[in-house]
């Protein structure tokens, strides 16, 4: 992979997509949708593929922020366990998107701080 690095971290840019256009507990959405609203903000590395974004994917399934409903070779049906709220972590002044029953940590891979 090339040099790159987003401005924002990819993991936190994944969560805003999923609280601003997939925010229902009964709404399904995929890993593809996601991937093309997160190639038009353009933060991302110009050379990946869906592939490259596979282990964010795994990690917010992991957390408790959603759950694999499906899986059908790279495109992974997803649903959310909770809503999402929107919060700010005070020690990396950044926004943060976590499901009302996630831990209470910040997501971003450099911080890790408690909410």
């Amino acid at each position: 992979m090339s040099g790159f690095t987003p401005v924002t971290p990819t993991i936190l840019q994944i969560r805003k997509i999923i609280f601003e256009k997939f925010n229902e507990i009964d709404t399904k959405f995929t890993n593809d949708e996601v991937f093309e609203i997160l190639k038009e903000s353009g933060d991302i590395d110009p050379s990946w593929i869906i592939d490259d974004v596979e282990s964010f994917f795994n990690e917010i399934c992991d957390s408790g922020l959603t759950r694999n409903i499906a899986q059908n070779f790279t495109t992974i049906w997803l649903k959310l366990f909770d809503p999402v709220e929107k919060l700010h972590c005070n020690a990396c002044n950044q926004d943060i998107y976590l499901g009302t029953s996630e831990e209470r940590t910040c997501p971003n891979p450099s911080c890790k701080s408690s909410i």
